[in-house]
């Protein structure tokens, strides 16, 4: 832990989560910047740039909310929506593991141009959170409406509607151009106002448009956000998208150049990488819950079954014989 005087680390540390706190002011957060482990994900797909961009920003979002986790589990975020881009899948498996997916039309994300951005793609659907912590008794879901909105704003709506807790988030994604290559890049900080009396972290209402005219609120009080609050949403406000991306501007130096009016703290800087989850071993889990008139179907022309993770895009090549025999040997599921 260490208290940040000054923009120490000039040069960015990827694939890292940051946590901080700006005690003056009540706030709690993170910030987190995604180098190689993003690229990797997004290469392996190919994805069209807008596609690209879409998928950096809900990996930022959900390595911001998943790293939170006091616990071994898993946070995923998921989309399913009208857009070009119909589905959306991040998994962060607590505490550094990566992966993600997005299904689309390509017809459709052409045709919606280069500028589209994220609202654009997805449309409208919902967006679920899930923590999972290995048990069906232990599973949290929260789920958000898209209606044309993107993902900073599905994240203010979120905790608006299920947590309560003021919140802030900011995100970025950028291909960066360096001797000769390029390379994908994401960004993102989060940031909670957190007192110590309930009251100050109530949430503003919202304004009462259908009181009657000539009539004014008896105490407009009730309706005004903390002063801390209010400062620290201004000060993050400012944030340029650059600076959440950009290799040579650190974490702590953002953070100082937000705060180091008011003093933050920062802490232990956490790894994440990308890791996929899938093994033959979850593959044959997979296939035995087939019935045995679907695993015939998926046998290919080869006579072989051929499966793709969508993930890492590993292709796993099954032995029809071989899989019936394991299934008739093994526990059933």
């Amino acid at each position: 832990m260490s208290e940040t005087t000054s923009p120490q680390n000039p040069e960015g540390r990827d694939d890292a989560i940051l946590p901080f706190a700006v005690e003056p002011l009540d706030v709690r957060g993170r910030a987190v910047r995604l180098g190689p482990s993003i690229d990797t994900i997004l290469r392996r797909h190919g994805y069209p740039d807008t596609v690209a961009r879409l998928l950096g920003e809900a990996a930022a979002l959900t390595v911001l909310l998943g790293s939170s986790l006091k616990f071994e589990g898993r946070f995923q975020l998921q989309t399913k929506s009208d857009g070009p881009v119909d589905m959306v899948v991040v998994d962060f498996e607590a505490p550094d593991r990566l992966r993600a997916t997005a299904r689309f039309d390509a017809g459709r994300v052409a045709a919606a141009g280069a500028r589209a951005g994220t609202a654009q793609l997805l449309g409208h659907g919902h967006l679920a959170m899930t923590i999972d912590q290995g048990s069906a008794q232990s599973r949290y879901q929260g789920v958000v409406a898209l209606e044309g909105q993107g993902f900073e704003e599905a994240a203010h709506q979120y905790f608006r509607q299920s947590e309560q807790i003021p919140t802030r988030v900011r995100l970025a994604v950028a291909e960066q151009v360096e001797g000769g290559g390029q390379a994908w890049r994401a960004g993102g900080l989060l940031m909670q106002f957190l007192p110590h009396s309930p009251e100050r972290a109530r949430l503003a209402d919202l304004p009462p448009g259908d009181l009657p005219e000539g009539h004014a609120l008896l105490d407009d009080s009730a309706n005004r956000e903390d002063d801390a609050w209010v400062e620290a949403k201004s000060l993050v406000a400012t944030i340029e998208d650059h600076e959440l991306v950009d290799p040579t501007v650190s974490s702590e130096r953002l953070l100082y150049r937000l705060f180091h009016e008011r003093g933050v703290r920062v802490f232990e800087a956490q790894g994440v990488h990308e890791a996929c989850r899938c093994s033959r071993e979850r593959v044959m889990g997979m296939v035995r819950n087939f019935s045995a008139e679907e695993r015939r179907d998926i046998v290919g022309e080869d006579g072989r079954i051929g499966i793709t993770c969508e993930f890492c895009s590993r292709h796993y090549d099954l032995d029809p014989a071989e899989v019936e025999a394991e299934i008739a040997g093994g526990p059933q599921g």
